[in-house]
């Protein structure tokens, strides 16, 4: 067996790796050279504020009394400068954000999984083709532009990570921070000459990264008094700097000046998706080199915002934020960053006409340089038969283009150059996008084959091992030599194959994994024989309704990915069960309960998501709820007092009660803490860790009796879960488990109902017991139902209480209990801890049913394997690199869900055997007799 397990866990990495490798490979190519406009810049310097978290319409709408909110910046769109939205893509991340504003492209997914400070790929950027950049801001954001940049000409001033607290007095004071330490860099470079020279040198940038904004919108939400006047504050604060960069160089007219954001915020306070209010970012630029407003009188955009924010006649330029990255370049006269994709907004500059024409052409050139070696770099790795080019831009079409661009602007035809250049850059990056995913279809296929191959497998070792429906055939050896070399030569060739076209070593993997998984399922040519007449004497009509049931079950979890409403639709189905069963003749009380549990347990999935509005209000009456059942579930223990038990037991329950308590009282006061803006008390973090490292060793103390081991696991899970809820998934563990406890009452009345076994005593069973393994019986149909349920559960157990699938629905004030100053690490530790605490609830509860039901627990896992792995191959083909961002977000973390549920459960399993049978002991009276 452990190896059948290594083996599944093997191809499953395979195939959760395969969609980084399949859609999400890094897009950048390197070894192109760099392009410049031969004309001089309007501008020598150029100095970029970066407000992050700042939401486009915080800045631009005007408070409730008709005032701007941040009145020099807007006396500057009015006035000075020209302004619009700056359009992000998802993931909406500080990290991606700067690297599209500044290196000019969007980072691939796979950036977010290699870490967030260090640079996973090198990437050319403004900053690194400047002669000199000063920054000031985040530890979080500046180093991996100077860890990037070649020679030492980008400095970084950064304060201390310690400083990022959500739950202090006022993030302002970030802000506060930059623009003092700028005031005393410019004040200090008057007594020194080389910095001085520096400063005045040509092609100089100063990058201020403002990171108040976005710490105050997380820890009170972007309509919150904190985060509206930390941009009266950023305002200020650009008015002064901006005023004494103009009087340290003497007023000369060739400064630039940019603000924009990295990305927005929605207004539960949190960002990584695209929701609109995350994904629409402000963009003012004034200065040497920039337009004017311009006045217009109509306007044609789809949102109402012009008339929200009284701007209807000042015209709006709307930009994707890698523009950003040509713009700066162009205004400065650096060459464009080698891997920007972003197109340069010409409406933003105040220059000649062939000033325009040459940036873009140069702009043009440069894109086209990317399309040119990622083509070489395909063409090298295909067999030249195989190999079919981008059609709409061959060489001779592209050669014959840049004739034609480079002839208008002689003949002073400037408008038709700038929108033949458009043409060629629309052209040039859809080639690139057609070379990066050239081999997608093949190695989608080999990926599928796998798939299907490996869950036909499965199936089969089920049917020969678990069941009664085959006889056993003595293999026949010259079949099964010939097939091993009939496979074996198969693979020799694709190898080879492979080999000629110089591919990846990946690639060998996802192309030669068929090969194996096939064999093994061509080599059980007899068990599908056997089941091929096995089924052919089945009643037709009955075997096509249970495929019938089957798929519509395997639906509805597909479906409850996109709507978590497809649970409450399954809960109710489920809360039907014992009466289309008729089991409730029998157990009339226990399908009652059962079914106002399904009832209750599915008002879950109908709620909005966690995390919007925090209501601890609701977090301390799951507390209390939770020691008001462990009174009434000890009563009932202590009045069964009965030679299995020892009183000493009973101190272990005391001490978790007192657990929940003392969890509930610490959530209380933490928020209240927060609110009065006293910070984080440091006994309640104290407690909060002493409650996390704690809990799981009481649980091991108590008595491994099913009900009281179960009822023990609740008690401990629950003390962490409420540490790290700020709202009514505090309540969801209690209503689940809770049908938990009566699933398990219930599938014993299955049993006895199909009259699979006798009904054992529950409320002595004991969990370490030695099972005997004579004991085990075959797999029955209904344990095909067992094993959906508990897929069902776990599913439940995931979108209960919110669609975990959005990255943007996590919410830091989850883990304020035990920590305030940001730490993506830390802070993803616990949110995941926190999605794992009902997995465990429901996990035990399987094993408690297994062990009950007397199925050995691979059998029953198999079953579960086979429904996750046709979930898992549904989401394979739902994959999309298109579209929306958050419908890429989206159905990228759907497949890795649950291919990880897959890999999960099998970690589960262990965790629930351990929970479940292991007991630490105390030293006692020996007073204890085993059953």
């Amino acid at each position: 067996i452990p190896v059948f397990i290594l083996a599944g866990l093997l191809v499953h990495c395979v195939f959760l790796v395969s969609i980084f490798d399949i859609y999400f490979s890094s897009p950048l190519v390197h070894g192109m050279t760099p392009q410049q406009t031969p004309l001089p810049p309007p501008a020598k310097r150029l100095v970029l504020f970066v407000a992050d978290g700042l939401r486009a319409d915080s800045l631009y709408e005007l408070d409730n009394n008709g005032t701007p909110r941040a009145p020099y910046l807007r006396g500057i769109l009015e006035n000075n400068g020209s302004w619009g939205i700056s359009h992000t893509r998802v993931p909406t991340e500080s990290r991606p954000g700067h690297v599209a504003l500044i290196a000019g492209f969007y980072e691939d997914v796979s950036a977010v999984a290699k870490g967030w400070k260090e640079n996973p790929v090198e990437f050319d950027s403004v900053f690194n083709e400047s002669k000199y950049t000063w920054s000031w801001g985040s530890p979080d954001i500046l180093p991996m532009f100077a860890k990037g940049a070649t020679g030492d000409h980008v400095y970084t001033f950064c304060y201390a990570a310690e400083i990022e607290d959500f739950g202090a007095e006022d993030a302002a004071k970030l802000d506060v921070w930059v623009f003092d330490h700028v005031k005393s860099f410019f004040n200090s470079s008057r007594s020194n000459q080389t910095l001085f020279s520096a400063l005045n040198e040509e092609k100089v940038v100063l990058f201020l990264h403002l990171l108040g904004i976005d710490t105050n919108g997380h820890a009170h939400r972007p309509n919150s008094r904190e985060y509206q006047e930390n941009i009266k504050q950023v305002d200020e604060g650009v008015k002064e700097i901006a005023s004494l960069i103009d009087n340290f160089y003497g007023n000369d007219g060739k400064t630039a000046f940019i603000l924009t954001s990295d990305h927005g915020m929605t207004d539960w306070g949190s960002h990584g998706a695209g929701h609109p209010s995350e994904t629409l970012t402000p963009l003012i630029v004034w200065g040497a080199g920039v337009n004017y407003p311009q006045k217009v009188t109509t306007q044609l955009f789809e949102d109402n915002f012009l008339k929200e924010w009284k701007l209807e006649n000042l015209k709006r330029l709307d930009v994707n934020q890698a523009d950003i990255a040509p713009l700066m370049a162009s205004l400065i006269g650096v060459p464009f960053p080698l891997n920007s994709v972003g197109t340069l907004p010409l409406e933003y500059l105040n220059t000649s006409a062939l000033f325009k024409a040459e940036s873009m052409f140069t702009n043009a050139v440069q894109i086209l340089e990317q399309f040119k070696v990622k083509m070489s770099q395909k063409k090298e790795t295909t067999l030249s038969i195989l190999f079919t080019p981008f059609k709409p831009l061959s060489a001779s079409e592209q050669i014959n283009m840049l004739k034609k661009i480079r002839l208008y602007i002689e003949q002073q035809k400037y408008d038709e150059a700038v929108s033949l250049c458009k043409t060629l850059i629309n052209l040039a990056l859809e080639g690139l996008s057609y070379y990066h995913t050239y081999d997608r279809l093949f190695l989608g296929l080999s990926i599928a084959v796998s798939f299907v191959g490996w869950t036909t497998y499965v199936i089969l070792v089920i049917i020969k091992a678990h069941t009664n429906l085959t006889k056993t055939v003595p293999a026949n050896k010259e079949k099964s030599t010939v097939l091993f070399y009939g496979f074996a030569s198969a693979g020799m060739i694709i190898a080879f194959f492979l080999l000629i076209q110089a591919c990846p070593w990946t690639y060998y993997i996802y192309c030669l994994l068929p090969v194996p998984v096939w064999y093994a399922v061509v080599k059980e040519i007899p068990v599908i024989q056997d089941l091929a007449t096995n089924v052919l004497s089945l009643h037709i009509g009955q075997f096509i309704g249970f495929l019938l049931v089957c798929i519509l079950g395997i639906e509805i979890l597909v479906f409850s990915f996109f709507y978590r409403s497809a649970l409450s639709v399954g809960l109710l189905v489920f809360a039907g069960w014992p009466v289309i069963t008729q089991l409730w003749i029998q157990a009339k009380t226990k399908a009652l309960i059962w079914t106002l549990l399904c009832v209750l347990l599915a008002i879950f999935p109908l709620m909005p998501v966690v995390g919007r509005e925090p209501n601890i209000p609701l977090v301390i009456a799951a507390g209390l709820l939770t020691i008001l059942i462990s009174f009434f579930s000890l009563t009932s223990l202590c009045k069964n007092e009965n030679k299995y038990r020892d009183n000493e037991d009973l101190k272990v329950y005391f001490y978790q009660m007192f657990s929940v308590a003392l969890s509930t009282y610490v959530v209380g006061s933490t928020h209240n803490s927060l609110k009065m803006k006293q910070g984080l008390p440091v006994m309640n973090q104290i407690i909060s860790w002493m409650t996390l490292v704690f809990s799981p060793v009481l649980l091991l103390l108590s008595p491994t009796f099913l009900f009281e081991r179960l009822f023990s696991i609740l008690l401990s899970l629950m003390s962490t879960y409420l540490l790290l809820s700020t709202g009514y998934e505090a309540l969801f563990p209690l209503a689940l488990f809770g049908l938990m406890f009566v699933w398990i009452n219930m599938e014993q009345e299955a049993l006895q109902h199909y009259g699979l076994s006798l009904k054992p005593k529950l409320a002595v069973f004991n969990f370490t017991c030695t099972v005997d393994i004579t004991q085990f019986r075959q797999l029955h149909l209904d344990d095909v139902r067992r094993s959906f349920f508990f897929v069902f559960f776990i599913v439940t157990a995931f979108f209960g209480t919110g669609n975990i699938a959005s990255i943007n629905s996590f919410d830091p004030a989850s883990v304020y209990c035990f920590l305030t100053v940001f730490s993506p690490f830390m802070m993803g530790g616990l949110l995941l801890l926190k999605v794992a605490i009902p997995f465990v609830l429901v996990s035990c509860a399987f094993e408690a049913v297994q062990v009950t039901t007397q199925l050995s627990s691979k059998s029953l896992f198999l079953i579960v394997l086979v429904i996750s792995d046709i979930m898992a191959l549904h989401f394979f083909f739902l994959v999309k690199d298109y579209g929306s961002w958050l419908d890429i977000g989206t159905s990228i973390s759907h497949y890795v869900l649950v291919m990880s549920l897959t890999i999960f459960m099998m970690v589960m399993n262990g965790l629930a055997q351990l929970l479940t049978t292991q007991r630490l002991g105390l030293p006692r009276r020996n007073k204890h007799h085993s059953m």
